[in-house]
């Protein structure tokens, strides 16, 4: 027994001088970056061009099967939408298999099949997988483009454009490729309506015998599957798929700007500015400072704990996150930085932005940065490495980015020797804060001033250019138009209600009710309104014929209903609700005042307040209401809400408006009207 306790006293005395010769103060350097085994998929190609990848694993009954047609990058042009109506029309049949047949065996075999402009994918139990390999093969070579589908994906796509035109995210996105790369190139191209219009079928056709066909293919094939079975099955449907001889194409290269820059679009429905601070970049995989680019792109906005994100949302709250994203491709990419912040702080966030950029090119990143940045890396990797269709996808970049065969294995080892020197080199050499542009799209007469004072490094002042939605170059907008010598809050009032149908027969609607849908993230809501000359309100939001959200005002005081739990207004929102539960409370309005003009789409706007908190925007020519901004507290919380009003019908002689659009953050919902009663369907008993 005495020989066990003296080897555990010397074990821990041993222990004691190990913990004791720790220096603490200095961090431990980190081990050698573990050994990578990746195996290899089984490969084989087709006399056609199509080259196959097969991973097998056993673990699970199941099977992935992926397509990535690696054109050359090409942009369309004057047929830009071309794209978007061929993936929609893929694998909806074939020219063997009518629609319905053909989705309801893919569903009946709880399987998948999606299709994209030069992608395809399938998934499904691996009993099923020689099936599915036949329709996904069938749906190939034998797509079913019919003008029937087309028409119907056309006039789909249309509906899709015009609900994102006042979108401030969607022109955001858009407009920073188009300055960056310009319009006419394959990454800054873009799709309108007027476009889309004149697509034809035809056009999709030509698409697929261009750019579908297995000259420049990969079929990756991932799971419980043998490599046997696989080309077997492969061979029999796919050696037939013709290929079409290669199209060159040559553009423009992209250039930075000369000087650093504010590229502004005024998008008066903006509840925040979107902003991006971009360059050009010029980086492969295969680069020698591919991987130290990873890491510094980690440290400044690459997650949570960057210097962006940590400095725009952490220390100022001026956001709900800020990232940064480096491009590494065969083709020229971009680096670039953004967020979405409150009009008020958008000049700041631009200054912070800056720094930050600035900080990273000038300093050494702390050892502590450096080490966080590498272990998410590997953790990452590591991880990765245990999904099956990792193998597949890494062989597959390495094929397609020209890569050699041992990048992934050396992958942690060249991310572990990322020194601070290698990130500020690379800073310096692909963040250039003297050929930045800035972009931000936003609410002019709110963010403007601020725009315009900012400066560089240097002190110099940094000068704001002025484009439209499509990245046209614009004048700059006037906030401060003159106005007509006797308008008036009044006289806009009055003419917004002789414009609807004049106040005699306004004054004879007792009720109204409105019930419209809307669609969110690809589901199906339901909005039913009632209002009264009583001062009473419903709004019920309902999704699946339940509600989930409800607002009522019974004429004194109300309540917001969401998701079972009540919120009763306090005195301040009863106030408020009593003037807009009314049918048309410009007929009641007191108190209002005329702002000033400025533009809504293009067209000149009155701007009346109605109290502290609320401004409605009629237009000048036709005195319609088009816009209503409303700042409210709920819960501690300021929310700022755009409404847009559109498509104004006539019912019972009187002009309701057929589209509303409604915006808090960064939530976009349109609403559509598909029934209105006026002094009918409306009892108190529903302002309970």
């Amino acid at each position: 027994m005495k020989k066990y306790i003296y080897l555990f006293i010397a074990s821990i005395f041993i222990s004691t001088l190990a913990t004791a010769q720790i220096d603490r103060s200095k961090q431990p350097k980190p081990g050698p970056a573990p050994k990578i085994n990746l195996t290899q998929p089984s490969s084989f190609d087709l006399p056609n061009g199509l080259k196959v990848m097969v991973v097998e694993n056993h673990k699970l009954p199941a099977v992935r099967v992926q397509l990535l047609i690696d054109n050359p990058i090409h942009a369309s042009g004057e047929k830009a939408g071309v794209e978007s109506l061929f993936s929609q029309m893929m694998g909806n049949g074939t020219t063997n298999i009518p629609k319905d047949q053909f989705n309801e065996e893919v569903d009946y075999l709880g399987a998948s099949i999606f299709f994209g402009s030069e992608s395809a994918y399938a998934s499904s139990l691996s009993e099923y997988f020689p099936r599915i390999m036949e329709l996904m093969a069938d749906a190939i070579k034998n797509p079913l483009l019919t003008e029937e589908e087309f028409k119907k994906e056309k006039d789909k796509l249309i509906d899709g454009l015009k609900t994102q035109e006042k979108d401030v995210s969607t022109v955001a996105s858009r407009v920073r490729s188009s300055l960056l790369y310009g319009s006419n190139h394959p990454k800054g191209e873009f799709t309108t309506i007027e476009k889309v219009e004149k697509l034809t079928l035809a056009d999709v056709k030509d698409f697929y015998e261009d750019f579908f066909n297995p000259r420049n293919a990969y079929l990756v094939v991932v799971g419980d599957v043998s490599r046997k079975n696989v080309e077997t099955l492969v061979r029999a449907n796919l050696a037939d798929w013709a290929s079409n001889a290669a199209r060159s194409y040559s553009y423009t290269e992209p250039k930075d700007v000369q000087f650093t820059q504010v590229n502004f679009v005024d998008m008066p429905n903006a509840v925040q500015s979107e902003l991006a601070v971009q360059n050009l970049v010029k980086l492969k995989m295969s680069d020698p400072d591919y991987h130290a680019v990873l890491i510094a792109n980690k440290i400044l906005g690459g997650g949570f704990n960057s210097l962006l994100n940590m400095n725009l949302r952490e220390e100022h709250g001026w956001t709900y996150g800020a990232r940064s994203s480096t491009g590494a491709d065969k083709n020229i990419t971009r680096f670039i930085a953004t967020t979405s912040v409150r009009n008020a702080v958008t000049d700041s966030a631009v200054v912070e932005t800056l720094k930050e950029i600035r900080y990273l090119r000038d300093n050494k990143v702390t050892p502590q940065q450096l080490a966080n940045a590498k272990a998410k890396f590997v953790g990452d990797f590591v991880l990765a490495l245990e999904r099956p269709e990792t193998i597949a996808d890494y062989a597959l970049e390495i094929e397609t980015q020209n890569l050699s065969k041992d990048f992934y294995v050396d992958y942690l080892k060249k991310i572990n020797a990322v020194t601070a020197e290698d990130v500020q080199r690379v800073a310096k050499k692909y963040y250039k804060p003297g050929n930045l542009r800035i972009v931000v799209v936003g609410k002019g007469s709110e963010v403007l001033d601020g725009l315009k004072n900012l400066k560089n490094a240097e002190g110099k002042e940094i000068p704001v250019q002025y484009f439209d939605k499509f990245g046209n170059p614009v004048a700059a907008p006037d906030y401060n138009k003159a106005m007509d010598a006797g308008v008036t809050a009044e006289t806009v009032i009055n003419k917004y209600i002789d414009a609807i149908g004049g106040r005699e027969k306004l004054e004879a609607v007792k009720s109204l009710m409105v019930t419209a849908t809307a669609e969110m993230q690809g589901m199906q809501l339901g909005l039913e309104t009632k209002n009264t000359t009583k001062s009473q309100s419903l709004v019920n939001v309902t999704m699946g014929g339940t509600s989930i959200q409800k607002i009522v005002f019974d004429g004194e005081k109300g309540y917001m209903m969401v998701q079972g739990q009540r919120i009763d207004y306090d005195a301040k929102q009863n106030a408020a609700a009593k003037m807009e539960a009314l049918p048309f409370m410009e007929l009641q309005v007191k108190d209002a005042k005329l702002e000033r003009m400025e533009q809504v789409d293009g067209k000149d706007a009155y701007v009346i307040s109605t109290g502290e908190n609320t401004e409605i925007f009629y237009e000048k020519e036709s005195g319609l209401k088009v816009k209503q901004n409303t700042v409210t507290e709920m819960m501690g919380q300021t929310i700022n809400a755009t409404t847009t009003f559109g498509n104004y019908k006539e019912v019972n002689g009187i002009k309701l408006p057929y589209t509303i659009g409604q915006t808090a953050g960064p939530q976009v919902l349109t609403f559509n009207i598909t029934d209105v009663k006026i002094n009918e369907g409306v009892s108190d008993a529903d302002f309970n």
